[in-house]
Order: C-alpha cells, then structure tokens, then sequence
C-alpha cells in the first residue's frame, strides 16, 4: 500500500480521507513540519518511505529533487473554487487508477482533467 507525507497546502482532512481508504497517511502538520522548508518536507517523506503530496509546484521541479531518488510526488494543481470534497474525491479516483510503480521515483501532477507522470528512465 502507498504511504503518502501531506503537504501543509492540501486539505486538512485529506490524510483523514485517505486513511479511511486504506491508505498511510501522514499530516506534516501533526509532526511539527508547519512552515518547514521544502528539503524538510523531502527528507521527513523519505524517512517514511513515502509519497509526497503538495500543492506546492516546487516538489515538481527534478533538478532539485531528481526522478528515482524519492519514492514519489504528487502534485495536485486544482480550482482555488474547488470544494475541499471534490478535492478528496478527484485524488481517490486518481489514485486507484495508479500502481506503486506509478508513484515509485517518479513525479505525478494531478489537475482536474489529467494526469501527467513524469517517470525516471
């Protein structure tokens, strides 16, 4: 089962959704992580063994965290408008479309109507 590390930027009940899932979801607000600087974030979610969920596009970038050294981020880029719910919903459907593959090394931007992976070689 993916483990996911979420971002201060997603929803506070996100980790409380995924869990009911099924999912290991740690809030990095609940390990004293608030305002943490990126690289912070990075190492927290690879202590963990897990995927890094954000909103923020800085996670994105693979010269500062290169493909296939982690064990995934997802960046979720949605409406300001989007209600928190749909939100949650959106990631679930996604996130059962995808395999412990897709998430492993590799970087994942969610948006409202597609889904783009960015795979290490």
């Amino acid at each position: 089962m993916v483990r996911f590390v979420i971002d201060e930027d997603m929803p506070r009940s996100t980790g409380m959704v995924l869990k009911e899932h099924g999912y290991d979801a740690k809030d990095i607000r609940d390990y004293g992580l608030r305002g943490a600087a990126d690289e912070e974030i990075y190492e927290f979610a690879q202590k963990e063994k897990a995927v890094i969920l954000t909103g923020d596009r800085d996670f994105g970038n693979i010269l500062r965290f290169p493909l296939g050294d982690h064990f995934g981020i997802v960046v979720a880029h949605f409406p300001n408008e989007m209600p928190t719910l749909e939100i949650n919903r959106y990631l679930l459907e996604r996130f059962k479309e995808l395999s412990e593959d897709d998430f492993r090394g590799n970087v994942i931007i969610i948006e409202t109507h597609k889904i783009r992976i960015r795979r290490m070689r």
